[in-house]
């Protein structure tokens, strides 16, 4: 069992770190909440992770990646999350990546593969059709009529689907929403007709799309994996979406602590330092002993995941449910320790309140996973 990055991963992280604070800083953000940028995302941030091979890690070398694994990716993840830097990383390479590596077959993967890790083309994972994550919720249909399949529906809440050139649509072809039989995945191009994106305006000024499909057209050779038996592969991959999803949270959470203590270092009531207060003290250290919790879990999820182990999906719901609320918990204290400045938007701490109260819902809430953790373990 590995709790630590060895050291390559650990080469990378430090790499990742001074990347994301010297060329990716919270003002970068800030900068693109403005909607200037339709792409929700600095494309020379992007363009720049590629050059780095960071969309290659986790795919073998024979579709055009390094076969790095997910611990390396999960340790960058970590810290883009420390100045909430935006890119198709989660959405491009973790989901969408994932499920053609589970699902497609040889010659899906040689082709969609190496696009991704180049960056030739994004694509963007389409599950969700309501306000919380039920990926066996799935209403969208598709049917065959001959060499095509006729989709309608919606799909809600795509993280990066405004930006997406293809998207992997997850469609009901048989059965009743609840049941994971009947889903298939669809490669759908975004430019197909029939299909309406519309732009999500969310907490987190990320870029989230809202898809309805109106009689849209889909080649029977788009479909990924076998049809009605796609809920296996989605799930591993919204598998993967989460625990690097959830490292990425755990760099947020890590970086809001951080400048908590030091303002209490810095801050005086009537000539004191707020730091010397008992009762903030206290606060401090119980979030600190919930953030080294935090790491426990994730790092024992992703060995989990390197290794893949059965128990891999318990560990991953485990892993996002327990940082989801301490996200929550964090930034919380982190707002209210730092008094009314604290929800204005001069100072970054309310920046990272959203992130969290968005992150925790995005690929499965605590309640979700703890629901899910419950289901696997078959309480």
């Amino acid at each position: 069992m590995t709790l630590a990055f060895n050291e390559e991963q650990r080469t990378l992280k430090d790499t990742a770190r001074e990347f994301a604070r010297n060329q990716s800083p919270v003002e970068s953000f800030r900068q693109l909440r403005g909607g200037a940028v339709t792409e929700g995302f600095s494309t020379d941030i992007w363009q720049s992770m590629i050059e780095l091979g960071w969309t290659g890690m986790t795919f073998p070398e024979a579709y055009g990646g390094f076969d790095f694994g997910y611990m390396g990716l999960a340790g960058c993840m970590e810290e883009l999350g420390h100045t909430l830097v935006a890119s198709p990383l989660l959405s491009s390479v973790v989901l969408s990546g994932s499920a053609i590596l589970f699902a497609g077959t040889e010659e899906q993967k040689q082709t969609l593969l190496p696009q991704i890790v180049s960056g030739e083309k994004r694509i963007a994972l389409a599950c969700d059709e309501g306000f919380h994550h039920q990926p066996t919720a799935i209403s969208a249909t598709a049917v065959k009529e001959g060499d095509t399949f006729l989709l309608n529906g919606s799909k809600a809440r795509v993280i990066d689907g405004l930006s997406a050139d293809l998207f992997i649509v997850a469609v009901r072809t048989t059965g009743n929403a609840g049941d994971t039989n009947g889903i298939s995945l669809l490669l759908l191009d975004a430019s197909t007709p029939g299909i309406s994106i519309e732009k999500t305006s969310l907490v987190d000024s990320r870029n989230y799309a809202r898809l309805t499909f109106n009689n849209v057209c889909i080649p029977a050779s788009h479909l990924l994996g076998e049809m009605h038996n796609g809920f296996a592969a989605l799930d591993k991959a919204l598998d993967r979406g989460r625990i690097c999803l959830a490292a990425e949270m755990f760099g947020g959470i890590q970086e809001i602590f951080d400048r908590t203590v030091q303002y209490l270092k810095e801050r005086k009531q009537f000539g004191v330092l707020i730091g010397t207060f008992q009762a903030l003290q206290h606060r401090a250290a119980h979030m600190y002993t919930e953030i080294e919790m935090c790491k426990s879990i994730l790092m024992l999820a992703l060995d989990a995941v390197e290794k893949d182990s059965g128990n891999a999906p318990q560990l991953i719901s485990a892993a996002k449910a327990k940082i989801s609320e301490t996200y929550e918990l964090v930034s919380n204290e982190a707002t209210q320790m730092h008094g009314g400045i604290g929800v204005t938007d001069e100072l970054d701490i309310g920046l990272f309140l959203k992130r969290a109260r968005m992150s925790a819902e995005l690929l499965g809430s605590a309640r979700f996973h703890f629901s899910r953790y419950a289901t696997l373990e078959g309480f």
